[in-house]
């Protein structure tokens, strides 16, 4: 697996670009359904192509950095939130379940060779891009939000039907982004990096 060393010029660029992509599909704002506390946003679909184009560790490391500006206080968050207060709220295991489900995504991606097939794009985008977050979201919801698991998990079911066009839509942006540079699949990237040959 590549270490943080192998951090070239190129991975800082991808990674600063798939952070600053996250942070913009926030700009639309948020919408709360039912008076939910968790808000319905577009940045998880920054998450599914971050996973699906960058691979495990980069996609990891954009959502990383994106985490970490909100923390200092940057407004990269729907609505325009930001700062530590973000971290007190209903909404962090969602945050948080970002991470793994970035890596997540880009795990599978990584295992589909240097021609990931549409199935497994679709795949990794819901197992990485909504199971992983949801694992990480319901129970803290219910942790912080002063509701039960079960009462957590049912409000969560409102977001299903946009997560799982998010994660089609990442799909074939995805499957569009291989075909137009095959060079770019995390597979290939990887192939180099253990032969030595990227710059």
């Amino acid at each position: 697996m590549p270490h943080f060393r192998l951090l070239t010029a190129a991975d800082v660029a991808r990674v600063a670009v798939f952070a600053a992509l996250i942070a913009v599909l926030g700009l639309p704002g948020a919408l709360n359904v039912f008076g939910s506390a968790v808000p319905i946003t577009l940045q998880t679909l920054g998450v599914m192509l971050a996973g699906a184009i960058l691979g495990s560790w980069r996609a990891a490391l954009a959502v990383a950095v994106l985490i970490a500006l909100v923390a200092v206080g940057l407004p990269l968050l729907a609505g325009g939130r930001g700062g530590l207060a973000v971290f007190a709220t209903p909404t962090v295991g969602f945050l948080l379940g970002w991470l793994p489900g970035a890596a997540l995504t880009g795990w599978i991606v990584e295992r589909g060779g240097r021609s990931p097939s549409f199935v497994r794009l679709l795949v990794a985008c819901l197992a990485g891009g909504i199971g992983a977050v949801y694992l990480v979201g319901v129970p803290m919801w219910a942790a912080v939000g002063g509701v039960t698991l079960g009462q957590a998990a049912l409000l969560t079911a409102a977001f299903l039907p946009g997560d799982l066009a998010k994660a089609v839509l990442a799909t074939i942006v995805a499957r569009g982004t291989q075909r137009a540079y095959p060079d770019a699949v995390p597979a290939v990237y990887y192939d180099r990096l253990r032969a030595g040959k990227e710059n």
